[in-house]
């Protein structure tokens, strides 16, 4: 995984040091789901519309590149990581602005989803709420242990109230092309609520 990886962003940036921060980033011990294999999953996912955008690429890259479950900021400061890396690495300043920009739409329930790049980085992100039900039930185990500083109860109904907003929603993923997604993340988060029956 972190060869496949690792090949990739040096075929994007050709930087060592850049890849080094941003797998220690995405390796640090409280992450459990938002890690080196999100990313790879995510890049996955996408592989049917590649070549990508550059400004989704770098995106994809840095969305999570900063995650502390106790914090409010992780996109907007991830997202300024972004523009620090890219402006290092001599990006042009639109594609760093773009950047940042779909970074901060990856905030769910309060990002941006105007725009065809937005709604495919969205869907993108969430494509784990369409897996099958065993690697289903294993990312909302991951989520559990990322927030295993909160009470057991305090968790359940936070996370509840989370997940009953993208039911709540017309559509959970806003790129038309996710249509055959919708049924299979409803389900899982229907089963979730129930409690995994």
């Amino acid at each position: 995984m972190t060869t496949a990886l690792r090949q990739r962003w040096l075929r994007d940036a050709g930087n060592e040091a850049w890849w080094l921060r941003l797998a220690a980033a995405y390796s640090e011990p409280h992450r459990h789901y938002h890690s080196l294999a999100h990313l790879e999953h995510i890049f996955a996912e996408a592989a049917r519309w590649e070549p990508l955008d550059q400004a989704v690429e770098w995106a994809i890259w840095f969305h999570d590149y900063v995650y502390h479950p106790r914090s409010s900021t992780n996109e907007a400061d991830s997202a300024q990581v972004a523009r620090e890396a890219l402006a290092e690495l001599g990006e042009r300043a639109g594609v760093i602005d773009r950047t940042a920009a779909l970074i901060l739409a990856t905030r769910h329930g309060a990002g941006s989803c105007d725009g065809d790049d937005a709604r495919l980085l969205i869907s993108l992100d969430l494509a784990i709420l369409a897996a099958a039900p065993a690697r289903y039930d294993e990312y909302a185990a991951q989520v559990r242990s990322e927030y295993a500083h909160v009470p057991e109860a305090d968790f359940r109904r936070g996370r509840a109230d989370f997940m009953r907003r993208f039911l709540e929603q017309a559509v959970i993923y806003p790129d038309s092309r996710f249509a055959d997604y919708e049924k299979r993340a409803r389900n899982n988060i229907e089963r979730e609520l129930r409690g995994g029956g």
